[in-house]
């Protein structure tokens, strides 16, 4: 058989995973990985730096369930990149980084760029090696695409030196691997299926918390079975939103606390006990109600409180086994009245809303902006969250309707993240509205690529909450007498010009009265689009009852 390069390769073992795009900026070191893949078919989509094309990667396996795959160049293109993998680690998002170098003959010898990176990328991955020889690329290539996607998802690290992308092979020596990965789902241990069965049955108040696993799992229709068939409330984090359309009966959305301190029995799926309950402390859960906690990760069950069914595995096979435990044994529910208390508190709450989501005051409120933003969104909008403060604002007040349709950065809180999640939301959802709340602050570190929106045609909506700060941060400092000292940002800054020079369509917006106007111009345009629009920078989510950074719930 004909020799093929390296890049060749690659991509060919890419073509077979599926691979319809692959996020980069360019480099010396992995050129002939572009050759390879524009070979195959697979497009190319460049950003003005790698962490946004780690994150575009992750964004990818948020919206469509299957690895995204970047590509960067050696040394301090793969260190520009790992804010994005460690976001994907911790999130956890299947999505595979792959990496240059310089060449194996002259490691050590002082060659440009050389770099462990593959050592120093392992503590932040499932899998991280260098590949050294050409032909074995697919073999790599099938390693990392089965390790980031086997059990618990994550990210996945291939570093593959420029004399490998550049090195031929006889194709007669190359192995493809096929049929190396399954589909099979991991089902609960039925003894724990069966114990949590039971609570449930018991149960007066049941709860359910559902988070990520649901949406990694492709198990919405699942949760929407088993929460009808106990008739409890439910509350969505990270992922997890759009599992439930907003408008079930069922679903909450501020009355969480009130559901928590009342039940006696809570069912954690996909949800760990971590800062975003209060680290299981007794003031969230004082009539110390039955926990029965779902997880994909073994390792997240039980912590920081003891619970009383702890089950390990695939979200939608658990949820399957837990609802024929329940109609085998006749169960029926306690009736509406317990999820018709939790949603009457939700509905008061949402009520005492609604003064500031109309709020005329100028500057402008930002559950104002949030309101109008959400009365503008389509059904199967996707909405990406960027900031702070802003995109606590937005997570209370809009409507997420479809799985996959809300993206944040997760645990990790990591600002930046949302113009890669961006991108690759548009291009894996052509035709459909994508709109990215920035912070001022979280514009500022990713917002240049505002550009490939442009580029590539992505009419990508960008809504800038301008309150010239670091607003929580900002807010947190001045409550406890400081000065606010490298807090604040400049609120005179028209973020519109930006986009403005970039060729995409922009407005500033000061009225409120012209936010809706505004929008809707933006969204009919047809191009990549940014607001700037200046809210009032002395308004708080902590100033209505809310949480801080480190309570808020992603």
């Amino acid at each position: 058989m004909a020799e093929v390069s390296g890049g060749l390769l690659f991509a060919k073992a890419l073509k077979q995973e599926g691979v319809e795009y692959v996020f980069t900026l360019n480099g010396g070191h992995i050129y002939n990985l572009y050759e390879g893949c524009a070979a195959e078919g697979i497009k190319i989509i460049d950003f003005r730096h790698e962490q946004v094309a780690a994150h575009a990667a992750e964004g990818w396996a948020k919206v469509t369930g299957k690895p995204g795959v970047a590509i960067v160049t050696a040394g301090p293109g793969v260190t520009d990149a790992v804010t994005g993998v460690a976001n994907a680690f911790q999130a956890p998002s299947p999505m595979i980084m792959v990496g240059g170098n310089a060449g194996i003959f002259d490691h050590l010898r002082g060659g440009l760029q050389d770099f462990d990176s593959a050592t120093f990328l392992k503590p932040i991955t499932k899998f991280s090696e260098q590949v050294k020889r050409v032909e074995r690329i697919p073999e790599y290539v099938a390693n990392a695409f089965r390790s980031a996607t086997s059990g618990v998802p994550g990210p996945a690290y291939l570093e593959i030196p420029i004399d490998i992308v550049n090195g031929m092979a006889d194709e007669a020596n190359v192995r493809y691997p096929q049929r190396y990965r399954t589909e099979a789902r991991a089902y609960g241990d039925p003894d724990y299926i069966q114990r949590a069965a039971d609570i449930i049955k018991n149960a007066e108040r049941p709860m359910v918390l559902a988070g990520s696993d649901v949406w990694w799992c492709d198990a919405a229709e699942e949760l929407r079975g088993f929460i009808e068939r106990i008739d409890a409330p439910v509350f969505l984090n990270a992922m997890g939103r759009g599992s439930i359309h907003s408008s079930h009966p069922n679903l909450g959305s501020l009355g969480r606390r009130y559901g928590l301190v009342k039940s006696d029995a809570v069912i954690l799926i996909g949800t760990p006990i971590d800062f975003r309950l209060s680290y299981g402390e007794a003031r969230l859960f004082p009539q110390d109600p039955k926990l029965i906690e779902i997880m994909m990760d073994p390792n997240k069950i039980g912590l920081n409180r003891d619970v009383d069914a702890g089950i390990v595995g695939d979200t939608k096979a658990v949820l399957s086994q837990l609802l024929e435990a329940l109609s085998g044994a006749g169960y029926q529910s306690k009736g509406r009245s317990w999820v018709d208390e939790v949603m009457a508190e939700d509905r008061k709450l949402k009520a005492a809303d609604e003064e500031l989501l109309n709020s005329n005051a100028n500057p402008i409120h930002p559950m104002r902006l949030c309101k109008e933003l959400r009365d503008v969104l389509d059904e199967d909008a996707t909405v990406i969250g960027d900031g702070g403060d802003i995109v606590t604002f937005a997570a209370r007040v809009l409507n997420i309707n479809k799985p996959g349709h809300w993206l944040d950065p997760g645990q990790f809180g990591c600002l930046g993240a949302g113009s890669g999640f961006a991108a690759a939301a548009q291009l894996a959802r052509p035709g459909k509205q994508v709109c990215i709340v920035y912070g001022d602050g979280g514009f500022g570190l990713t917002g240049f690529d505002v550009e490939s929106y442009v580029r590539f045609k992505l009419p990508v909506v960008s809504v800038v909450g301008n309150n010239g700060a670091w607003n929580q941060t900002t807010q947190g400092v001045k409550r406890r007498g400081g000065s606010g000292l490298a807090t604040y940002l400049s609120q005179d800054t028209d973020y519109a010009k930006i986009m403005e020079g970039m060729g995409g369509h922009s407005e500033r917006v000061t009225d409120p009265e012209a936010i809706r106007p505004a929008l809707e111009r933006a969204f009919s345009s047809g191009k990549p689009a940014l607001l700037d629009v200046v809210i009032d920078p002395d308004v708080s989510y902590g100033m209505m009852g809310g949480r801080s950074r480190e309570q808020r719930q992603y």
